[in-house]
């Protein structure tokens, strides 16, 4: 299923994270990609993982799905606590979100 494929830069696959110590809550993320991102009771963003299970364990990643890259990708930009990072899987290196070069 073409959902379930993951986002690659330079063809590897990308992943997901939040880091809920610098999360405002804002749910800029949740609009812009629901399918990924969800705000919990407290208030803060998390990441789903496989049958839209909400992964609340520290630094607990998700895959990129390809066709929602640039929605995840604008929720790293527009994200007013810079916590969405997204990494290549095979290297970890972060391409989008604040730690990016």
């Amino acid at each position: 299923m073409a959902a379930q494929q993951e986002a690659g830069v330079g063809g590897g696959a990308l992943e997901v994270w939040i880091d809920q110590d610098l999360c405002t809550g804002d749910g800029i993320c949740v609009q812009y990609a629901p399918e990924v991102f969800e705000l919990d009771i407290d208030g803060l963003a998390y990441v789903k993982g496989a049958g839209e299970e909400l992964l609340q364990d520290r630094g607990a990643t998700t895959p990129v799905p390809l066709p929602l890259l640039t929605d995840v990708v604008d929720s790293a930009r527009e994200c007013p606590g810079e916590c969405i990072h997204v990494r290549r899987v095979s290297d970890r290196v972060e391409v989008y979100g604040p730690d990016a070069e």
